[in-house]
């Protein structure tokens, strides 16, 4: 397994941006897809962005498609979200996950981080 932890949350002001980043554990980081998942309070866990093992296919949410970039450093077990143009829509608590395919479903991913909290003020 992986051990995950997101960092990188705080507030910002609407049209804004942030870079969210987790760092995971262990040597086999490149065996697992990477997604970017986020929950404001009273919501389901929401897919954000998920990247493959090598980084050179990604997906995006509808919501965030344009404004958000997903992209991971293998040599450095990291994965990264870019969030510009931030929306006050986009206040959750963000969490990176492992698995083994890249998936909008949150029972795919065998991981998880502790989350981030993103907050952005209108």
């Amino acid at each position: 397994q992986v051990q995950l932890v997101e960092s990188g949350g705080r507030l910002v002001q609407a049209g804004g941006s942030l870079r969210l980043s987790c760092a995971a554990s262990g040597r086999t980081f490149s065996s697992y897809v990477m997604g970017w998942f986020r929950q404001a309070p009273g919501k389901e866990r929401e897919f954000v962005a998920g990247i493959s093992r090598s980084g050179n296919g990604t997906y995006y949410a509808d919501s965030v498609k344009g404004r958000f970039t997903i992209n991971r450093d293998n040599a450095k077990n990291t994965v990264y979200l870019q969030m510009n143009s931030l929306k006050p829509e986009d206040t959750a608590v963000y969490y990176c996950a492992a698995g083994a395919i890249v998936t909008s479903r949150p029972s795919a991913y065998h991981s998880w981080g502790q989350g981030t909290q993103v907050t952005v003020s209108s």
